[in-house]
């Protein structure tokens, strides 16, 4: 037991939690069509112009890599090249992972009370 603890305190020493299995089990697959379902729903405020990084995937980064304990976009865009691996296998990901400025810009831009929403009971 004591090897497990130090093993993740060691992991989080440098940054982010262990990574996740690259596959989902059927439990964890069929959940994962409802949480970015519903992400999906976020206004998108980029439409003046294409888009080069889905809504959804950078929302979807965001919020993982805050779960794993990324306290700045820098560490939210570095999580996203740490696990692109696990997060393509149920992310689009058309260009790869946004940078740290494309991810501050999109989170400045989205509308909070609707993003709130999702996550209220």
């Amino acid at each position: 037991m004591d090897d497990v603890i130090s093993s993740r305190v060691i992991a989080m020493s440098k940054g982010f939690a262990p990574s996740p299995p690259t596959s989902c089990s059927p439990r964890v697959k069929s959940f994962k069509p409802t949480f970015l379902d519903e992400l999906k729903t976020l206004e998108d405020p980029r439409t003046q112009r294409k888009p080069d990084h889905l809504l959804v995937d950078i929302v979807a980064i965001g919020i993982l890599a805050t779960l794993a304990g990324a306290d700045n976009m820098v560490a939210v865009a570095t999580y996203g090249q740490e696990e692109y691996k696990w997060l393509s296998t149920f992310l689009e990901l058309p260009n790869g992972i946004p940078s740290h400025d494309t991810f501050s810009r999109v989170f400045g831009l989205c509308c909070v009370n609707h993003f709130w929403s999702l996550f209220s009971l």
